[in-house]
């Protein structure tokens, strides 16, 4: 779309006659005829024409004519992105035969007196399939399976793993049917027996077989204590699950497998027991966008010239779904024109247009009048009285569907056998619009950049044009070796805290997508021989614990919480640091800033003791207290379970 102009002064001729008329009341309310023949008005009316004259040429300088000079280099507006989310399906009970949910099918927030619902649409059909369970094995870490399925069935106590238990050893459970993309309920009759370690994080991890390789599972709950009791495993199993043959039978296989304890992790002594299985379909997770999709929408006819423009009904258009297309009727039927990014290797008998997605336009390619005087036709021209129709988009998008974890929790529409929905990650990748203002800041970079990646500026703002619904994008050396003379991109996606400023680990990491698209725009503009590497940064977690003592009549646990809230919303990635933008890459952290910000808390009398304590996010593994914690220039500080103590003065 080409940048809107602003109207410096929108006044009219008219507009201008009716306010001197009330000054006239205002200043001389002894002329009271204001008729067009009195010559006063008369007089008026000349003025307001020659003021009017003036406020059109006051409205094509300056500002104007900057957006005017961007429009002509090419800078259009961004369009709005969508967010994404997983959402899960939850059955009333298990059905025998598959469900299907048919892509569209519309989940949404709970609705509130100031704000609408948010309303996302799945992007593709969830098939969920009923299972049952089939077989079980145990493999141990350094030999062959073992069907046990006969003394499982003959009520028998097997073993899960081997006698001592070691890091590696399975436990092998055969599904009759591939469940991809579903829940999975495993109901385990258990013995306690695997003594030695904690219910509350047993060293096992649970994957699916997709016929190749093992695929983790996502764990929602676990009610066995690490398989030393009768109880439940729900298990979300990936998109990849197949059926395949394992020790001669033939199942969806799901494994649980022992995993080297962590520091401060309890390991097994003695192997857990199982003596019954059972295993249910209880719900599916698919896709869904905060957008709505309109198909086969009709946005004009032709009239045989060149450059024809025509708007969608519902802008802006968003990406993501791969290019437009555009169906132009014909004798033959409906044929395919196809999106470009630009008329300029284009011939008269190429069908193909653009779209500026911002605006929802649709244009066809134009004739350019050539140095010799003949006219040249960039692309094809659709035929005189053809009926041009858009074959599908979605429109939609922005920062308010980036909603939190469990936000999703209303169906639409009525789906049978299914119970409630929820996405049990916050919604991500939502974007608003760009700005003229953000247009009119980007424009003289892009034209220095002029689609070339060369300096580290250069790579950070053609990856933001790749991945806008990241949140912070930054470029730096590779470094030495072999690297040296290469660009590390880091980026850090946008993600919604659960409550707070409370991130969780998981949610920092960019989704692979997001990195190969970054990945995939810089390597067609990097220099020859310039070697890239697209990543996150690496995330130095930072454990604050601290001693505080309250004001007399002040409830030292609410003082404790803002004393908390305080530390995650400074220490964050992306809205921490003193300006509230975000930790900068490769600050190191101070006792003294935590000092500050929490001696500044409501309720807070004195801060007797804060110690850093550098951490592990993953492992958990915290290093020696200090008062200060440096950062590589490649890194960012998260906070990780911070440790507040509130005593009364």
């Amino acid at each position: 779309m080409a940048l809107p102009s602003p109207n410096l002064d929108d006044r009219r001729f008219q507009q201008l006659v009716d306010e001197a008329k009330r000054f006239i009341q205002q200043r001389c309310p002894e002329w009271s005829d204001h008729n067009v023949s009195d010559p006063g008005v008369t007089l008026v009316e000349a003025f307001a024409h020659m003021t009017d004259q003036l406020l059109y040429r006051l409205n094509r300088v300056p500002e104007k004519s900057y957006l005017a000079f961007l429009d002509l280099v090419g800078v259009q507006l961004f369009p709005a992105a969508a967010a994404r989310a997983e959402v899960t399906f939850w059955l009333s009970a298990p059905q025998p035969v598959q469900l299907r949910l048919r892509a569209g099918t519309e989940v949404s927030t709970l609705s509130s007196g100031h704000q609408d619902r948010i309303v996302f649409a799945t992007t593709d059909e969830l098939a969920i399939n009923p299972c049952e369970f089939g077989h079980l094995l145990t493999r141990p870490a350094d030999g062959r399976p073992v069907d046990r399925t006969e003394e499982l069935q003959a009520g028998q106590d097997v073993g899960c793993f081997t006698d001592v238990p070691q890091a590696g050893d399975q436990l092998l459970v055969g599904l009759t049917a591939a469940v991809p993309h579903c829940a999975v309920l495993l109901r385990l009759d258990s013995r306690v027996e695997g003594v030695g370690v904690d219910p509350r994080q047993p060293p096992l991890v649970w994957e699916a077989y997709d016929g190749d390789d093992w695929l983790p599972c996502e764990v929602d709950s676990d009610g066995t204590g690490g398989l030393n009791r009768p109880g439940e495993v729900v298990l979300h199993v990936p998109g990849g699950h197949a059926l395949a043959t394992v020790a001669g039978q033939r199942a969806g296989w799901l494994r649980c497998r022992t995993v080297p304890a962590r520091p401060g992790q309890p390991f097994y002594a003695a192997s857990p027991t199982v003596r019954a299985v059972t295993a249910a379909t209880v719900g599916g997770t698919v896709r869904a966008v905060n957008a709505q999709s309109v198909e086969g929408e009709f946005v004009g006819d032709s009239e045989g010239t060149p450059g024809q423009r025509f708007t969608v009904a519902h802008p802006p258009v968003l990406g993501g779904d791969g290019p437009l297309t555009v169906e132009v009727s014909s004798e033959d039927g409906w044929r395919e024109w196809r999106e470009v990014e630009t008329f300029a290797d284009r011939g008269p008998r190429d069908r193909c247009f653009t779209v500026d997605r911002s605006g929802g336009e649709v244009a066809f390619g134009p004739a350019v009048r050539e140095p010799d005087g003949s006219l040249r036709q960039y692309g094809a021209v659709p035929p005189k009285g053809a009926r041009i129709r858009v074959a599908r988009y979605r429109t939609g998008g922005g920062r308010r569907g980036n909603v939190a974890r469990g936000a999703l929790s209303v169906v639409r529409s009525s789906v049978p056998y299914v119970a409630r929905v929820e996405n049990r990650e916050a919604a991500s990748g939502g974007v608003d619009g760009e700005t003229v203002q953000g247009a009119m800041a980007r424009g003289p970079l892009q034209l220095r950049t002029q689609d070339r990646a060369v300096t580290a500026a250069d790579y950070e703002l053609l990856a933001r044009r790749a991945a806008p619904s990241a949140a912070r994008i930054l470029a730096l050396p590779a470094g030495r070796g072999a690297e040296e003379g290469g660009v590390r991109v880091l980026v850090v996606p946008a993600a919604v805290a659960d409550g707070g400023d409370r991130l969780r680990f998981e949610q920092m990491v960019p989704p692979d997508d997001m990195l190969e698209g970054i990945a995939r725009h810089l390597d067609e503009r990097r220099p020859i021989g310039a070697r890239l590497v697209v990543e996150p940064p690496f995330y130095q977690g930072v454990t604050v614990v601290a001693r505080l003592m309250a004001r007399r009549g002040t409830a030292t646990g609410q003082v404790r919480e803002r004393a908390l809230d305080a530390l995650y919303r400074y220490l964050n990635p992306l809205t921490g640091g003193a300006d509230g933008t975000g930790w900068p890459f490769g600050r190191p952290v101070q006792a003294g800033e935590a000092y500050a910000v929490l001696q500044r808390l409501p309720g807070v009398e004195l801060v007797d003791d804060v110690k850093l304590f550098p951490a592990n996010p993953l492992t958990g593994e915290r290093g020696a207290p200090g008062d200060r914690v440096d950062l590589d220039r490649n890194a960012l500080v998260f906070s990780y379970q911070h440790q507040v103590r509130v005593e009364e003065l």
